[in-house]
């Protein structure tokens, strides 16, 4: 998530659906789903808005649902909140914990946040080059 590939012609739910729009096309419950997730992270008033108008934790934002959209069963997250102010940031890692157990995705986190990595049943840190258990 720390870079966030969205593409400029497109507005912010457009970029939501580009996993989607790869195979068959969005289908209207798809482009519900986006609106939702949007919703969920603070986006629902910048559907229209395209990457020059978002600032960089908005943008984040947009990569976030946009690696959701598909429900994936593994979903690897790179610094998801690390250009977030704390509130967003506290929403972001809720929504993902919350959609991670919804629809049983595996979530894999990598972060510099301490009290993210602690909201999750399992985490490790990294010492020396090794993974540890931090307790």
């Amino acid at each position: 998530f720390q870079d966030h590939h969205l593409l400029p012609q497109c507005t912010v739910l457009e970029n939501a659906l580009i996993p989607l729009l790869a195979g068959a096309g969005a289908t209207a419950a798809d482009e519900q789903r986006a609106r939702q997730l949007l919703e969920r992270v603070g986006l629902g008033d910048r559907l229209t808005h395209r990457p020059a108008q978002l600032s960089g934790g908005e943008r984040q934002r947009v990569a976030v649902c946009r690696a959701l959209i598909c429900q994936p069963e593994l979903l690897l997250a790179d610094e998801p909140t690390g250009n977030l102010d704390q509130r967003t940031a506290e929403a972001v890692g809720s929504l993902l914990l919350e959609l991670a157990q919804e629809q049983n995705t595996l979530l894999i986190c990598v972060t510099h946040s301490r009290e993210l990595a602690a909201r999750f049943p399992q985490h490790r840190e990294l010492e020396d080059g090794r993974l540890v258990d931090p307790s």
